[in-house]
This record gives structure tokens, C-alpha cells and sequence, in this order.
């Protein structure tokens, strides 16, 4: 309620870009006082609410944090504090790049949702690497357990065009290279709808040589054991191109796939036509990506059935919709516009409820 009231009253008349800088600030200053509070807070049974096995990893419960919240991998252990079994960075690209043009975060708070066009911004592969090198020596020498789970999304370089194959594997192929030997899994993201071109690349005949080269590059990096591969897809495919997909992933030998990514829909939302027309364009996340990427999910899952991962995330903002994916056979969860809306209680207060309701 305190953080809802200030959000209601302080953040709705803050720039969202610039709210979410001073949050994740905060965040991360009170990583040692969360640390503790995580310690203290690790009984919990087994299923839902507690370790699950997925893709060969141990999650310490299904709730993570999607991408796109820590871009450059400069919070994941106080993320992993706040409660998240584990924490997806990026999208990270093989160059640095600043992202679109200022303002490209909005709020509707009316549905929930969130509405961004970043556009990829972030520190590049060469500099993420160097982070994560930094982040394995220090808890190392604090003699620290691997913290949360770690996924790596990465996605294509603007300035690379989409139509050059070979120029978009080498950009994928780069980030892979740098940033394999640190993931616990990796995501190849083709579904943003903020770097032009790129949705082309969920296409079966571009996808697959994607995937392929990523999964060469993986390995010939890390060679003690295999990083599991996923792709992240976008609520917008056609349901017939959903089912291509999960083919394509079956017969790659891909591990996984998240779904959904934003929306370019603006359909049933409550917020006025006039606001909703003033942001303009951008990938819409939240409540309103509710019932589609459910019904994705479960078009997924009819598909591939035990063979692959399915991660979900778009619109999980209750416990409710949480078992919801759950039952519709989602292995693992995501969420970030609900931790945005909710506050930093929200991932506790999923597993939580998850666990009781197993009870």
C-alpha cells in the first residue's frame, strides 16, 4: 500500500525513464540489507514455490525478472535479492548504442501497461563482458554461491542491416562469444518491435541459420558444459507462425522459448485514444498482453509438448495469473511491468502465494 500510494502520487509525475533510474539506483544501494533479508527467506517447498529443475538448471523458484529492466547487467544480484530466482540482462547488442530519441518510456496506468521504444539501448557485449568477468572474481573472493540464476538476452545492432545475413550473424555471433561463458542460459531476442527489421528475423528461413550459428558460437566458448539456448517471440505472430516456431525449435534442438515479448497492438485498452495516440509507437507491455500471451503459451506447449521450455511472461500480475500460466504449462515465469506497477514486494509476494496454494 505505502509503495502504491507513491507511485499513485509521485512516480505517475515522473518521467518514467528517469523514475525507473533513481528506483533501480535505490535497488541497488540497498543490496546488503536485502541480502540479508534473502537469507532468511530461502525455506521454501519444493514445486512452485520453491526449486524447480528446468533446461538442466536449478531455479531456486519459477518467478524471474524478464529483460529489459537491467540492460547492462549492473544490478542482477540485488534483483536476485529482492526475491527473483533468477534475472534475464539485456538486451544486450554486439555494439554499444544509445537507443531512440528521448522521451521512449510511458506509463497507462489505467491498464497497467507500459509503453517503450528504447530501442536497444546499452553498453554493448564488450563492456557487459568485462561487468559480468568483474562480477564473477568479487564473489569469488567474498567466497559468495552464484547468486541468481543468469540469462543473457541478446539482439541485433541497429546500424547492421537486416537484410545482410552475414552481417546479422556476425553481430549475434559477437555478443555470443563474449557473453556465453557468463550465462546460465542465453536468449536470442528477434521479437522487439524497436529495432527496425527485426521481427523479419522470427521468419523460420531466418530464424533457423540465426539460431544455428549462436548455438556453434556457444559452444566452441564454453566447452565443460552446454548453455542452454532459447528464443524470445513476439504476441503479434500469426498462431500459425507460432506453431512453425516450436517446429523449427524442436527440430534445432533449441532448449526453450519465451513468450511473449510487447505488443504493437493498442487494442481494448481503457486508456483514452487521445494519450494512448500521444506516445505513438513502442512495444506495449502489461495487463493487456494478459490473455494472448496465455493463449500463446498453450499453443506452445500443444506443440512442443515435453520437448522444450516454455518461459511465460506478458501480463502476470497476480498470483492468479501466475498458476494460470502454470496450468497451461509454462516451466518458468517472468515478469516486469508488474514489478514496475506493484513495487519491490511483487516477486516475494508471487512465490509466496504460489507456495500457499500448493500447501
Amino acid at each position: 500500500m505505502i509503495y502504491r500510494s507513491l507511485f499513485d502520487r509521485v512516480l505517475t509525475r515522473t518521467d518514467p525513464e528517469q523514475a525507473h533510474h533513481v528506483a533501480f539506483r535505490a535497488i541497488r544501494t540497498a543490496r546488503p540489507v536485502l541480502a540479508g533479508l534473502d537469507r532468511l527467506d530461502r525455506r521454501t517447498p519444493a514445486g512452485p514455490g520453491g526449486p524447480v529443475e528446468v533446461m538442466g538448471l536449478r531455479f531456486p523458484h519459477v518467478v524471474g525478472l524478464a529483460a529489459g529492466f537491467d540492460k547492462n547487467a549492473v544490478g542482477i544480484d540485488a534483483l536476485g535479492a529482492l526475491g527473483f530466482g533468477h534475472v534475464e540482462i539485456g538486451t544486450v547488442t554486439g555494439e554499444a548504442q544509445p537507443g531512440n530519441p528521448r522521451p521512449r518510456l510511458f506509463r497507462l496506468p489505467e491498464d497497467g501497461a507500459i509503453v517503450n521504444r528504447m530501442g536497444f539501448n546499452n553498453d554493448g557485449a564488450e563492456a557487459v563482458a568485462v561487468r559480468l568477468a568483474e562480477r564473477r572474481r568479487r564473489r569469488a573472493l567474498r567466497g559468495a554461491g552464484p547468486g541468481p540464476v543468469l540469462g543473457i538476452n541478446i539482439g541485433k545492432t541497429k546500424l547492421v542491416p537486416e537484410d545482410d545475413e552475414a552481417a546479422v550473424l556476425a553481430d549475434y555471433r559477437k555478443s555470443a562469444g563474449l557473453l556465453a561463458a557468463y550465462a546460465d542460459y542465453l536468449v536470442v531476442n528477434v521479437s522487439s518491435p524497436n529495432t527496425p527489421g527485426l521481427r523479419n528475423l522470427q521468419a523460420v528461413e531466418r530464424l533457423g541459420p540465426l539460431l544455428a550459428a549462436v548455438r556453434e558460437t556457444a559452444d566452441a566458448v564454453v566447452t565443460a558444459r552446454r548453455v542452454p539456448l532459447l528464443v524470445k517471440i513476439a504476441p503479434d505472430l500469426a498462431d500459425e507462425d507460432v506453431r512453425e516456431v516450436a517446429d523449427l525449435a524442436l527440430a534445432s534442438g533449441l532448449d526453450g522459448i519465451i513468450a511473449t515479448n510487447t505488443t504493437i497492438s493498442r487494442e481494448g485498452l481503457r486508456s483514452s485514444a487521445e494519450d494512448v495516440a500521444a506516445i505513438g509507437a513502442g512495444g506495449l507491455s502489461g495487463r493487456p498482453l494478459t490473455a494472448r500471451s496465455l493463449e500463446v503459451l498453450r499453443l506452445l506447449r500443444a506443440q512442443v509438448g515435453d520437448g522444450l521450455a516454455l518461459v511465460s511472461v506478458g501480463g502476470i500480475t497476480t498470483v492468479a495469473d501466475a498458476r494460470a500460466r502454470l496450468e497451461a504449462g509454462a516451466d518458468l515465469l517472468q515478469g516486469y511491468s508488474a514489478f514496475v506497477y506493484e513495487g519491490p514486494l511483487w516477486p516475494r509476494r508471487i512465490v509466496s502465494g504460489l507456495a500457499s496454494r500448493q500447501a
